[in-house]
């Protein structure tokens, strides 16, 4: 990939890893550029913080702190993986699930 475009889109990836309204933010910043690089960390990212908030409601019925531990210790590999890819330019995409949100999130542009 071209580093001019891994070098114009990587603030906005960033970005996107910060909050949901992070993501927000970068999917409007993304808007008029297009980025390939920030679109595939966009999409990494909403599919991460979509993760957290439908496993979150589901553990939350299991009421037992192991399998909290275990939830949070999760996203949070998934989130430290993106982040850091992000911050060294790569397109790796997030262990189990990174190649679906390329494919289910492309409504990202």
């Amino acid at each position: 990939m071209n580093n001019q475009i891994i070098k114009e889109g990587k603030t906005t990836a960033i970005i996107a890893y910060l909050s949901m309204i992070g993501t927000v933010i970068a999917i409007f910043m993304n808007s008029d550029s297009e980025n390939t690089f920030a679109r595939f960390h966009i999409r990494q990212a909403f599919g991460i913080f979509l993760s957290f908030f439908a496993l979150g409601f589901l553990v939350s019925f299991l009421n037992s702190w192991p399998a909290s531990i275990g939830f949070y210790i999760f996203i949070i590999v998934l989130w430290g993986y993106g982040i850091t890819s992000a911050f060294q330019g790569t397109f790796t995409p997030v262990p189990l699930l990174g190649k679906q949100f390329q494919k289910w999130f492309t409504f990202i542009q």
